[in-house]
């Protein structure tokens, strides 16, 4: 007994040392096939693994169509450059046996094998012609065998135990690469039929946006379907017929819901390329694998699942213009290959390298504050100033109050339109509506009265319709405690110039400068600009008179907002229902500008 477990002891021992190995190495090969890399990168990093473990000289991991015939072949060091000599490296007798058996393959000697006559081996094991084994083994999908993994090594006349442990172990290597394939499948499935989803969408709303019938007057259309009356609303509207005659660069900035897409329709239907296609991608509805291939297109056979030639975004958009919507949301490496197709004008397909140029321009839209992205580097400066040529702000729709009667009947036609309904909205309804803060904006605005108009009881919308006035606003739980503070980081809105008031009769002169009256608290604020968007300007400074007659018109209310909001508080007794009739104001606009001026609310 002794003896036989003094002999025995050196081979359980090897065994157990053979099986550790082989534990680390399938554990450190599903590391490597668990990665998000390129599927020929992680093939090729997995042949790079196995030399760690085994006595191999070469690897060589074959792919396989639906005949039968090598897809890919991947070794180690695999790149674009030389994917052709694995090609050429590939032993297909050897691979036409295991596929043709679906078992493993042994050969001790190549030199001696009939697989290997009369097939030129240079380049092939040790060099100096010295004789080496190969090993391989059959990659199944269910029973099907989809590719193989062969190796070679120095050829050993004692080493058909050794065999037998690489065939169990290449096998077990071989099962996690038919996985892989096989979640590569379905992730490939579900990118072509997003890539189909989103090229359907296009077919059904054609490349080509055509520019939407300017509105009537009275409906307060201006160009391309853009509905509005706000003094704000018509200098943006001003500014890009300027910017539309050129080809520079236009980055349109705003909070989300304020309708840069509709702008950006605007800008190209109204330029030298309104009858080239204009090419739109939501940057951040595509993770970051499908936005490169969507972008930049691929060729075939790129990569798993790629069976046609695919033209980008940038292709398409050649002699019209790309609207890349969400631009703040791509990550730092696509920021890096977008800013070289900016710099360079040329880009090649994922797979491909011949360099194809198109001539598009280029609109860009973000709701995010990129200045501020760019100082805490997770957006590239570099791409920021070219992108940022031309940038247009606008306005959120709590700074054009004036448009929400105009937006609320165009919406409600439309509504009607789609519906075939008849409804229309009262004066009290319209009333609820300009009370709202909107933080989603008009794509907020239109949501809500969509709503209403789908639940109201009558052929009327009524104040009570609406759900502020019943069960409760959704939305405002949602943006509960979001209170206006002046314009969103990034926005800067044009400057309008007022109509000039009629000039007074010059004042008689006085000794001394005559006291400024106070502005009645009873007096609303005039018709021409709203209560709300007064309260959003900015704080006016004191002014002095430099000289007697210099003062300002008798009548004038030189104190700042902060002041009137206290002294109006105070004279309704701290009641904020009160102090609104006073100044001419909701309960809730005041409400919002108590927040904003920081006044705390007395209590008795």
């Amino acid at each position: 007994m002794n003896v036989y477990a003094q002999q025995s002891s050196p081979s359980l021992s090897r065994q157990g040392s053979q099986a550790e190995i082989a534990l680390v190495g399938v554990y450190e090969i599903s590391k490597v096939l668990a990665s998000t890399n390129r599927l020929e990168v992680t093939l090729s990093g997995v042949l790079s693994l196995l030399s760690s473990f085994l006595d191999m000289g070469h690897g060589l991991i074959a792919l396989l169509n639906t005949r039968g015939d090598p897809e890919m072949v991947v070794g180690s060091g695999w790149s674009e450059s030389n994917a052709k000599r694995y090609f050429d490296r590939l032993p297909e007798r050897a691979v036409g046996q295991i596929v043709a058996t679906k078992m493993p393959l042994v050969v001790p000697n190549v030199l001696t094998s009939p697989l290997f006559a009369g097939v030129d081996l240079q380049g092939w094991g040790p060099e100096g012609g010295i004789a080496f084994s190969l090993v391989g083994v059959p990659i199944k999908e269910d029973d099907t065998v989809v590719g193989t993994l062969t190796i070679d090594r120095p050829f050993d006349e004692a080493a058909n135990v050794r065999f037998d442990t690489d065939v169990r172990f290449l096998t077990m290597v071989a099962n996690l690469v038919g996985q892989t394939l096989r979640l590569h499948k379905v992730v490939t499935r579900d990118r072509e039929r997003l890539m189909a989803e989103h090229a359907r969408r296009d077919k059904e709303h054609s490349i080509v946006a055509p520019a939407a019938p300017a509105a009537t007057p009275a409906e307060g259309g201006t160009v391309a379907g853009i509905v509005s009356n706000s003094p704000i609303v018509l200098a943006v509207i001003d500014k890009i017929k300027v910017v539309a005659k050129g080809r520079a660069t236009v980055l349109l900035r705003g909070e989300t819901g304020t309708g840069k897409e509709l702008f950006a329709n605007a800008i190209h239907s109204l330029s030298s390329r309104a009858k080239g296609p204009l090419v739109k991608l939501n940057c951040a509805a595509l993770p970051e694998s499908v936005l490169e291939s969507e972008l930049f297109g691929h060729e075939k056979g790129s990569f798993t699942g790629a069976q046609n030639q695919h033209k980008g975004r940038f292709e398409l958009a050649d002699g019209g213009t790309l609207f890349l919507d969400e631009i703040g949301e791509i990550s730092s490496a696509f920021q890096a290959k977008l800013l070289r197709v900016l710099q360079e004008g040329e880009f090649e397909r994922v797979g491909g390298t011949r360099p194809i140029k198109s001539d598009f321009r280029l609109i860009c839209a973000t709701n995010r504050n990129l200045e501020e992205m760019v100082s805490k580097g997770e957006f590239r400066a570099d791409l920021y100033y070219r992108i940022s040529v031309v940038p247009i702000f606008l306005p959120p729709l709590r700074d054009r109050k004036g448009d929400v009667p105009v937006l609320a009947k165009e919406f409600l036609r439309r509504f009607n339109k789609e519906h075939g309904t008849d409804l229309v909205i009262t004066e009290a309804a319209l009333s609820v509506m300009n009370e709202c803060f909107f933080p989603g904006n008009i794509r907020e605005m239109e949501n809500c009265l969509d709503r209403t108009a789908t639940l109201a009881r009558g052929t009327r919308i009524v104040d009570t319709d609406f759900a502020c006035r019943s069960e409760g606003c959704l939305s405002s739980t949602l943006w509960r405690g979001v209170t206006p503070q002046g314009p969103t980081p990034g926005y800067m809105p044009l400057p309008i110039v007022a109509p000039q008031p009629q000039a007074a009769p010059p004042p008689a002169p006085v000794s001394a400068p005559a006291p400024a009256a106070p502005m009645p608290s009873s007096v609303a604020p005039p018709p021409a600009e709203s209560a709300y968007s007064s309260l959003a300007q900015p704080v006016a400074t004191p002014h002095v008179c430099p000289a007697p007659g210099a003062c300002p018109v008798p009548g004038a209310d030189n104190r700042s907002e902060r002041e009137r909001l206290v002294e109006a508080m105070e004279t309704a007794g701290w009641v904020q229902a009160k102090a609104a009739r006073i100044m001419g104001l909701t309960p809730r606009q005041i409400g919002y500008a108590l927040r904003k001026h920081d006044i705390d609310i007395k209590k008795f």
